[in-house]
């Protein structure tokens, strides 16, 4: 019997994943280099990796790469306040369940840009609880998140199931047994 659902929440409930690879493409552009929409999606969303790898392939100090992706976070911010969308459909289906069902969101973002998203989208109110990438010390496709969110539930992984659109996520949700 179903009792809980899991949402991930960049591609999922917001649309914000083109606002992150324009941030990050910005920022390594600046430095000499060049990230195509096909390297991000390939490294980033499927493989589970940084796009900082590639800085870190040039030859970039560990020093350098902070910086840049503390850059590449505040321009991710400024992106953010300036325009999020809920995916079309959510919230209406987010209305038909709350309150029948537990409901979490599980995500490899962090707090400051998951705050700066819902601040002005409303969904929050729909949710149970919030794990962002703060809350565990692996990040999918490693288990933990969701490992952490059905420790949170108290239910067992066969009374959930996880919306994803990654791959990454998939496997996640895959090692933990979760459907």
């Amino acid at each position: 019997m179903l009792k809980a659902i899991l949402w991930d929440n960049d591609g999922v409930l917001v649309d914000t994943e083109e606002l992150y690879f324009s941030a990050t493409r910005d920022v390594l552009a600046k430095s000499g280099i060049d990230l195509s929409r096909d390297l991000f999606i390939k490294i980033s969303l499927k493989q589970g990796r940084s796009a900082f790898d590639l800085a870190a392939e040039q030859g970039f100090s560990p020093e350098i790469i902070i910086q840049l992706r503390s850059e590449r976070n505040q321009r991710y911010s400024e992106l953010l306040r300036n325009k999020v969308h809920v995916l079309d459909g959510v919230e209406d289906t987010l209305h038909q369940l709350h309150g029948k069902i537990l409901m979490g969101v599980v995500t490899n973002s962090r707090r400051e840009h998951f705050e700066i998203i819902h601040t002005s989208t409303g969904l929050l109110h729909y949710f149970d609880f919030v794990l962002t990438c703060e809350d565990y010390k692996k990040s999918k496709p490693d288990p933990e998140p969701f490992l952490t969110a059905i420790k949170r539930t108290g239910l067992k992984r066969e009374h959930c199931i996880i919306v994803e659109d990654s791959e990454r996520g998939l496997d996640a949700a895959k090692a933990a047994g979760i459907r």
